[in-house]
């Protein structure tokens, strides 16, 4: 295993006092490896997110190009998204 050093803050050594006393962590090295794999996820969840955003982005732009618009007026684009947004919060609850 690879051996590093890191500065904390007085704050932050506090923190991982705290978290080895509470006796949920056996050392610094575990609370270590388990912030890391928070980062690892958080990181995926990201990835994950932008890559989705990308994709969504292509169909837009797909349906710019293929002439697929609509045309409103501010209040018409206020309902839609009123609309919408019911929607979805419907969809999402009976799931």
């Amino acid at each position: 295993m690879a051996t590093r050093n890191i500065v904390l803050t007085d704050h932050r050594s506090q923190v991982f006092d705290h978290l080895v006393a509470s006796g949920r962590y056996q050392n610094a090295s575990a609370v270590l490896r388990a912030v890391l794999r928070m980062v690892e996820e958080a990181e995926f969840l990201y990835v994950t997110k932008m890559n989705d955003l990308r994709a969504a982005i292509d169909v837009c732009e797909e349906d710019l190009e293929a002439g697929k618009t609509r045309t409103f007026t501010g209040d018409e684009f206020a309902t839609y998204l009123s609309e919408r947004a019911e929607q979805t919060i419907r969809k999402n609850r009976d799931t």
